[in-house]
């Protein structure tokens, strides 16, 4: 169940995303979608959704590799509060 709930979690930035990655190619063949007056804003809010959902996508894996011990030394935190976590 944990695993399904993960997946569905890490769905939803992922399809916000490809969402984004599709405004933007559509800004640059000129096609214009209903809610952006022009294409410059379109552009914007497609790089905005896109980077959004790969910050959240990046941050979930590299806290679960944190959790793990799986990241450089230059990733891990020192904090005494992570260390009870475990």
């Amino acid at each position: 169940m944990n695993r399904i709930v993960a997946l569905v979690i890490l769905l939803i930035p992922g399809i916000i995303a490809a969402i984004g990655v599709k405004l933007m190619r559509d800004m640059v063949f000129n096609i214009l979608h209903q809610p952006f007056p022009f294409l410059w804003l379109q552009f914007l809010a497609g790089i905005l959704m896109f980077l959004i959902g790969i910050w959240f996508i990046a941050g979930f894996i590299l806290h679960r590799d944190r959790k793990r011990n799986k990241v450089q030394s230059r990733f891990q935190t020192n904090n005494k509060k992570d260390e009870n976590i475990k």
